[in-house]
């Protein structure tokens, strides 16, 4: 049969998986997402990458404020949907959102649950240096991704990834994830498994104080630091140059060695020492500037042996 579902999520993580979704043949009634926000000189609004498809696609779009408004909820139950598909919403959906479907709503989430339920599941999981990590499909329930796990893959987690690099791969196989769940939903096979409390953490939003970097960390600490706020929202530290002092972004960096006093540089190239070892600075952004590797970068900011970083 035809699912007849309604489809919920605002940015390129979620609209990979409307794009999926949307090739199965399945009846998407309505896409929920977040309201335009105005960017830029001009303050234009800019709808939501999941705005944006569900337009080039011919869906019908609602941008509610608030979803527990009881107009919202009210038109919500109207559909009649067998299920609805949750992505990076942005909002939390109360019980009477989550009972209205036949179905339920399914969540597609960044991480291997139990660990790092929340709002930031990729960075944490880099942050943390684990070495793997995954995207789950989970029938969402009344608790913070507390729902039983319907369909799970695993994703190694590289040296070599950053933020940016892992969201890309869990976009695309979590994405790849909807046609399977569906047509086992559609046959009535798709089987729900408890999440064990065992192991439980909580992937809380990145705050700019957070991002900030202790270089009296170890090296490998700083690093999955760096790695995990980069691209965005960008691990940094302060530096004194002839202007003043500005802040810059590390966006990625490769363990290096020596000691010295940490936030130190080590030489002119970018070495910097840590609590324990060192890191060398390989791409960086100072603020107001695009983001530059680390040899352009000394070209128009000095940073010679000895500088300290705060």
């Amino acid at each position: 049969m035809t699912l007849r579902l309604a489809f919920m999520g605002t940015p390129d993580f979620a609209a990979a998986s409307l794009a999926e979704t949307a090739a199965t043949g399945h009846e998407i009634v309505r896409v929920y997402t977040q309201p335009p926000k105005r960017r830029g000189r001009g303050q234009s609004e800019r709808q939501t990458p999941v705005h944006q498809l569900a337009h080039l696609l011919g869906l019908p779009v609602e941008t509610p404020a608030r979803f527990r408004d009881p107009e919202v909820l009210e038109d919500f139950a109207a559909l009649n949907l067998d299920v609805a598909i949750v992505v990076a919403y942005g909002q939390i959906l109360p019980q009477e959102a989550l009972d209205a479907p036949q179905m339920g709503c399914l969540n597609l989430h960044g991480s291997l649950l139990p660990r790092w339920r929340g709002a930031a599941p990729i960075q944490r999981a880099i942050m943390a240096g684990d070495e793997r990590t995954g995207v789950q499909v989970m029938q969402m329930e009344a608790g913070l991704d507390t729902g039983p796990i319907l369909l799970s893959e695993t994703v190694q987690i590289k040296a070599s990834d950053t933020a940016g690099s892992l969201h890309n791969r869990l976009m695309s196989v979590g994405a790849q994830m909807w046609p399977r769940a569906l047509a086992a939903l559609e046959r009535g096979s798709l089987e729900a498994t408890p999440q064990s409390e065992d192991g439980a953490t909580y992937a809380k939003k990145i705050t700019s104080e957070e991002a900030r970097i202790d270089w009296s960390q170890d090296a490998e600490t700083v690093r999955n630091h760096i790695r995990g706020l980069s691209p965005f929202p960008g691990a940094w530290f302060e530096l004194e140059t002839d202007k003043g002092r500005v802040r810059v972004k590390a966006l990625f960096a490769d363990m290096g060695e020596g000691e010295t006093a940490p936030g130190t540089a080590l030489d002119d190239e970018l070495l910097i020492a840590c609590g324990q070892g060192a890191i060398r600075l390989t791409r960086l952004q100072r603020e107001g500037r695009a983001a530059m590797d680390g040899e352009e970068f000394l070209r128009g900011t000095s940073l010679r042996s000895g500088t300290v970083l705060d």
